[in-house]
């Protein structure tokens, strides 16, 4: 079965139908005012398309975790709001605790094509995160599609995402999905080469099955961020107080081995940026120095990526026909500590040639905040979703949509 090969919105026929959307709207928020648009702008295209298209759209997403019960501060309604002011058309809320309750029902009934109406919060049930199949009926039940756009939580297999999927004769990703199954997906499965995979971050732990993976499919894995340090460590080198994976310095040692086996070319940072503590505030200010990375002084701790390691990353992205990103270079909330994780983003976005692809999570939010995010080719919406296809996973809430 081929990821690409699903139905999208643009394979059915909306008019005059019920169709409930999948969207991530799980926005930051800060005293109900909603401090990053950007999940809502990603659903946009697929919400105009069905509005446009005669559909009676039903949209509907998590918000944080309210654990099965209502939270006031985790209500959708200020999203309501924001898509009506977006989309230039009404967005009817539908207050309901129970998600699927009297108003729920009423305001789908009422319906017009093109109208639009936002379920409250789907983490109120408990039922959502555990998949349970009554909730997955009731949701099944207000619509006659059902379209998944919530790539960034496509990993999970809850009511909203899968469930629901069983109870509806139709289903199709939208173009958010469409997107990420689009470049992720051709990444990995036939990616334009040199293939280039960059893997930061802190722990060993959190990617071990990425890098199982990548090595069977990049030309060159690069690896920075904290994780770096037990590899490190694996190749004899003394790390100070870096970070370390004290039972994962075996696996590393694995993985150097295959990689040569392989023909793969594993980079490790070359010099890195030291201080004796970790900043406390994150952004508090240091003295660090640079040393090369196999003599980190005794007490003193790798925090970035150094200039040398800057330049030799550099030039290997500058090679590159894709690269995919996941993971910070270093504590990139600091300034001081951020130069790595800026090298990579600048050095990415001047490779007009290749496919540049951020994996989400922490790396997509620096690539933003660093002002590069409009010259990559793709920047993914989920981060756990898109570690779990670089891991090579079938991700549920894709799976369950039909084929075309």
């Amino acid at each position: 079965m081929s990821l690409l090969n699903k139905k999208t919105v643009d394979d059915i026929n909306v008019k005059g139908k019920r169709v409930l959307v999948r969207c991530d709207f799980n926005v930051p928020m800060k005293a109900g005012v909603i401090t990053d648009e950007n999940r809502i702008n990603a659903a946009l295209p697929t919400i105009k398309k069905l509005i446009a298209d005669g559909g009676k759209v039903i949209l509907c997403s998590h918000m944080g975790k309210p654990k099965g019960e209502p939270v006031p501060e985790l209500s959708l309604a200020p999203v309501a709001e924001k898509l009506t002011e977006k989309l230039g058309v009404p967005v009817k809320f539908a207050a309901d605790d129970c998600v699927v309750g009297e108003n729920a029902k009423a305001a789908v009934a009422a319906m017009n094509d093109g109208d639009v109406v936002l379920l409250q919060n789907t983490r109120y049930r408990k039922e959502e995160t555990k998949n349970g199949e009554e909730f997955s009926r009731e949701l099944a039940s207000l619509c006659d599609v059902f379209v998944n756009d919530a790539f960034g939580t496509a990993h999970r297999a809850h009511c909203s995402t899968v469930g629901v999927a069983a109870f509806v004769k139709e289903s199709a990703v939208g173009y958010l999905m469409g997107k990420e199954l689009k470049y992720l997906g051709n990444a990995v499965e036939d990616p334009k080469r040199p293939f280039v995979c960059i893997l930061g971050g802190a722990k060993v732990a959190d990617k071990l099955n990425v890098i199982e993976n990548l090595l069977n499919k990049a030309d060159t894995l690069i690896i920075g961020g904290g994780m770096s340090f037990t590899f490190l460590k694996a190749m004899g080198h003394q790390i100070g107080k870096s970070l370390l994976d004290e039972s994962k310095v075996d696996y590393c040692r694995d993985m150097l081995k295959k990689a040569e086996e392989k023909g793969v070319k594993l980079l490790l940072p070359i010099d890195s940026v030291c201080s004796k503590v970790y900043p406390d505030p994150i952004d508090a200010k240091l003295d660090v120095n640079v040393v090369n990375s196999d003599e980190i002084p005794a007490d003193e701790m790798g925090l970035d990526i150094g200039p040398k390691t800057v330049e030799l990353f550099s030039q290997e992205i500058a090679n590159a026909k894709t690269v995919v990103w996941n993971g910070p270079m270093g504590v990139a909330e600091n300034p001081q500590l951020a130069n790595g994780t800026l090298g990579v983003a600048k050095a990415m976005a001047a490779n007009e040639d290749a496919i540049t692809i951020i994996g989400g999570g922490d790396s997509a939010a620096a690539v933003n905040q660093l002002g590069f995010g409009d010259k990559m080719t793709h920047i993914s919406t989920g981060g756990g979703a898109s570690l779990e296809f670089l891991e090579g996973k079938q991700l549920p809430g894709i799976e369950c949509i039909s084929e075309k």
